[in-house]
């Protein structure tokens, strides 16, 4: 399976010697995207690895510019590892599985995506737009790891999933035609808000991984 085609990949992350310590038990990360913003709220006490990683990508500016390359609705969507052009941007290194956590994948979570291999999740993430518990981990099999919640905008990633697809080589036929864009993710319980950005140009499409 090529790597862009990648189902939902999620991990745990060993803890990263570079990675800045948390504020808070439950750090908040703004997310401003073409579409409008949301916020998530960050477990760090059960999803220790996956949510620092996350925090991570969101201090190095990774997000911002990268799009979300597949929505499914009523199931998810995902980015964070593609620019609008579909090109792909190369994160830092997969992390552990966290799945067993005790976090279920319900309406409004973000989880970790990874491919088949249990410890591949990386700098993709998802939502969850209902319940999908089918992407809990069972004792015969790993799961898909969350680390958060949607706590604001929820009406914001709903409208991004019903945005109109088109097929595009290796990544499937989830891909929005008009692909939304992350402008800039920020942790605004600790940082202030970055300047704002001008008007970006109409950018290309992103690529995608995927939750199955």
């Amino acid at each position: 399976m090529p790597r862009c085609a990648a189902i939902l990949l999620l991990a745990l992350i060993p803890v990263m010697s570079g990675a800045q310590a948390t504020s808070s038990f439950a750090p908040r990360v703004r997310v401003e995207t073409s579409e409008g913003a949301f916020v998530l709220e960050l477990d760090t006490v059960r999803a220790p690895l996956s949510a620092e990683n996350f925090l991570r990508y969101v201090r190095d500016g990774f997000y911002d510019g990268t799009a979300f390359h597949r929505v499914i609705p009523n199931f998810v969507v995902q980015g964070g590892g593609f620019d609008a052009g579909l090109s792909e941007r190369k994160g830092h290194a997969p992390i552990p599985n966290e799945s067993g956590n005790g976090l279920s994948n319900r309406r409004g979570t973000v989880g970790l995506a990874r491919e088949e291999s249990p410890h591949s999740g990386s700098s993709q993430f998802y939502i969850n737009l209902m319940d999908n518990a089918g992407l809990d981990p069972l004792p015969s099999r790993w799961g898909y790891a969350v680390f958060g919640k949607v706590v604001e905008g929820m009406d914001v990633v709903d409208r991004i999933a019903h945005l109109r697809t088109e097929t595009v080589a290796n990544f499937g036929n989830d891909v929005p035609v008009d692909r939304p864009v992350i402008r800039r993710a920020w942790v605004i319980e600790t940082e202030s808000a970055p300047a704002p950005v001008p008007a970006a140009e109409s950018a290309p499409p992103p690529e995608t991984e995927k939750p199955e």
